[in-house]
């Protein structure tokens, strides 16, 4: 890839407490986004966003801004790109391409694992992105050990623990540049900085896993100075990456 733009089409208010375990109770913004990777013949996104009654889960009573005019913009991303791969199972990255009137057009185009479809199918986070047996054969399904090169620049990576079908996404540009895209592994990179896990009831995680993964995050963070590492919600980490041209600010 050229580049990669990043979009943020929700947000989730909760105190940074929620995200690294011990943390003050102070005000904290989960972004919500969606990645593109951009090639010279087309693109690949990073997680499919999601609308607006999936949004309203997480808010739990709570109204949360949403933003409709970013997410018609990952919608068309999502038409226009030539494939879709997900960091994980959870209703914020997936529901882009479940609840969606293009979904046939879509299916087509989103790799899943076998395990993030398992977890689809039998132990949904929420009902509204339970797939039917139908709709699983629809999407590019399959399985790898431990790591897959998915498309030039692209390697994927197996990292259970937030979720049985998280894997981590690495990105090479053609400048040279790499990035890790570590989804939720944590909702702040503290949680990398510190070495220390979420805090929050409403998360089921394998915690040993998830240390074992910010440990090794960490190291890399120390030593691989060329590594740009990219958690999903950290909204000031995504600030930080657009105004160092690390991440465009708008889809193509």
């Amino acid at each position: 890839p050229a580049a990669i733009n990043v979009i943020k089409f929700a947000e989730s208010r909760r105190t940074k407490n929620f995200a690294i375990k011990g943390a003050p109770r102070g005000p904290s913004i989960q972004a919500r986004t969606a990645y593109q990777l951009v090639y010279p013949d087309g693109t690949v996104m990073i997680d499919s966003g999601m609308d607006l009654p999936v949004h309203k889960f997480f808010g739990r009573g709570v109204e949360e801004p949403y933003f409709p005019n970013q997410e018609k913009l990952v919608e068309q991303a999502l038409k226009n790109a030539r494939a879709i791969v997900m960091t994980h199972e959870h209703g914020d990255h997936v529901a882009g391409v479940i609840r969606t009137p293009d979904f046939a057009a879509l299916a087509g185009k989103t790799v899943l694992t076998r395990t993030q479809v398992n977890t689809l199918l039998n132990e949904p986070q929420m009902p509204e992105i339970k797939l039917t047996e139908e709709q699983a054969k629809r999407y590019r399904v399959f399985d790898y050990d431990q790591y897959y090169p998915f498309a030039p620049g692209i390697s994927l990576m197996k990292a259970p623990g937030h979720t049985p079908g998280s894997q981590m996404i690495y990105v090479i540009l053609e400048n040279g540049t790499e990035y890790l895209f570590i989804g939720d592994s944590t909702w702040h990179m503290d949680g990398v900085r510190q070495i220390k896990v979420k805090d929050a009831p409403w998360i089921k995680e394998d915690e040993p896993a998830i240390l074992a993964q910010l440990t090794w995050l960490n190291g890399l963070l120390k030593t691989e100075k060329n590594l740009v590492i990219v958690a999903s919600h950290d909204d000031e980490q995504r600030k930080q990456y657009i105004e160092k041209g690390l991440l465009g600010r708008a889809l193509e």
